[in-house]
Formats: structure tokens, C-alpha cells, sequence
């Protein structure tokens, strides 16, 4: 019984820096959102460069608004796939602690999830302020936490690429 007390608590402590990174990104969300809430109005835009601008724009919907206008309800389902996703994380956190880019993706997806989630539950909607445009064609705006879940998910094809790689 003490041998597994003793790998549960060792893969407790290899999860914590891939916890601490989901957190960095958490507070990085949510003090650029905090910056953005404070300095514009719905609908405000700063142009910084030929094609980026910082904006303030609310989704109510998914990634690119999608479901943004169904009646309210997407805020709880959306909400609940962010919560289950947390768990699901935490758990793959755990048990594949030594695995560096598969934790490193995984925890950049949590901290990018979690500050969604804390949007939708505070403001009912998720704040996004970053707008790139090209030729007339504005992708949607997104912020860090969309930036993190991006990445993480890259990096989770990536991971699963190297690992057939290293199979074969």
C-alpha cells in the first residue's frame, strides 16, 4: 500500500509544473481580458499595423461565434465541455506526467479552457481582442486562451506524429 501512496504522491509532484503553466496562461488571459474590458467599449478598435488591430469583441457562440446566436443555452453546454475537458486533462496530466510535449500541450489547452470558461461563467461571453485582417477578410478575434488551445492542439498532433515516427 505505501509503494502505490508513494507513485501516487511522485506523480502528483511531476504534474504540478505542467499545472503551473496551465495557471501562467490563465492569469496572462485574464489580465489582458481585464485590460481590454477596461480600456474599450464593445465595438472599439485600435489599429496597430496594416493588418492587426486590438479590438473588443464578445462570443457568445464557440471558436469563430460558432452558435453564437442560439438562445443562451450554448453558454452551459460550452461551459460543461470546459469543465469536463479540465478533468479529463488533469487526469492525462497525471498519469503521463513524464511525457513533455503531450503534458505541454494538454496543459496550454487547460489554462486556455479554464479562462473561457471563467468568461462565460463572469460576463456570460468570452472577451476576444485580437483581430488580424488581410485584403478586406477579417479572421475572427480571438485571445490568449484561443492562442493556448491553438497551440496545445498542435502540439498534441505533433506529439502523436513523433510518436508513429518513433514506432515504425
Amino acid at each position: 500500500m505505501a509503494a502505490a501512496s508513494g507513485t501516487s504522491t511522485s506523480a502528483l509532484g511531476r504534474m504540478w509544473p505542467w499545472l503551473a503553466w496551465a495557471l501562467v496562461i490563465l492569469v496572462a488571459d485574464q489580465v489582458t481580458k481585464s485590460l481590454i474590458l477596461d480600456a474599450y467599449r464593445l465595438g472599439d478598435a485600435t489599429p496597430i499595423t496594416s493588418f492587426f488591430n486590438i479590438v473588443r469583441a464578445h462570443n457568445t457562440g464557440a471558436a469563430f461565434s460558432f452558435l453564437a446566436d442560439a438562445g443562451g443555452w450554448q453558454r452551459w453546454a460550452f461551459t460543461g465541455i470546459g469543465v469536463a475537458a479540465t478533468i479529463f486533462i488533469v487526469w492525462q496530466l497525471r498519469a503521463h506526467p513524464e511525457q513533455k510535449l503531450f503534458c505541454f500541450a494538454l496543459s496550454s489547452i487547460l489554462g486556455g479552457a479554464v479562462g473561457n470558461v471563467v468568461d462565460r461563467m463572469m460576463h456570460g461571453y468570452v472577451v476576444d481582442f485580437l483581430d488580424f485582417y488581410a485584403r478586406g477578410y477579417h479572421f475572427p478575434a480571438f485571445n490568449l486562451a484561443d492562442s493556448a488551445i491553438t497551440v496545445g492542439a498542435v502540439c498534441l498532433v505533433l506529439d502523436e506524429l513523433l510518436r508513429m515516427k518513433k514506432a515504425k
